[in-house]
C-alpha cells in the first residue's frame, strides 16, 4: 500500500478482475476516488455503494482501469496525444481529467475547451 489512495484502489479493482472476481470491498477511499467511481458507474463499467467506511464494488463490463502516474498537466491541444497513448482504439474508453470545473471525461473537456491533469483511464 502506498500513499496514493486512488492508484491503490484502481489496482485492487484490476487485481480482482484478473482473479475473475466480480465483487470486492475497498477499505480506504477519498472524495477523488468516489468521483472517479461515479464516472465509471455512469459509463457502465462498474457499480458501487458506500457502506460506512467501505466501498463495495461490482465489476461489470470493465476491461482495464488504471491510474495515470505521474499526473501529467495537459493543455487542450495535447489531450488527443495522451488519449491515443493510453486508450487502445479511437472512441473506445475514457480518460479522466481533473480540470478547474471538476473531474470530467476527455470528450467533455475538449468540448468545454479545458485542459488539466490526467488522473486515470478506463476501457
Amino acid at each position: 500500500m502506498s500513499q496514493d489512495i486512488v492508484a491503490d484502489a484502481l489496482n485492487q479493482i484490476m487485481n480482482a478482475k484478473r482473479a475473475r472476481k466480480t465483487n470486492l470491498v475497498i477499505k480506504k477511499h477519498s472524495k477523488l476516488l468516489r468521483n472517479i467511481l461515479d464516472i465509471a458507474k455512469q459509463s457502465g463499467f462498474l457499480d458501487y455503494e458506500v457502506d460506512g467506511r467501505e466501498i463495495k464494488i461490482e465489476i461489470k463490463k470493465l476491461n482495464e482501469i488504471q491510474a495515470i502516474k505521474p499526473r501529467y498537466t495537459v493543455p487542450i491541444k495535447k489531450i488527443n496525444h495522451y488519449v491515443r497513448r493510453f486508450l487502445p482504439a479511437k472512441n473506445f474508453g475514457l480518460v479522466i481529467i481533473s480540470t478547474n470545473k471538476g473531474l470530467m471525461i476527455h470528450y467533455d473537456a475538449e468540448k468545454q475547451n479545458l485542459g488539466g491533469c490526467l488522473i486515470a483511464y478506463m476501457f
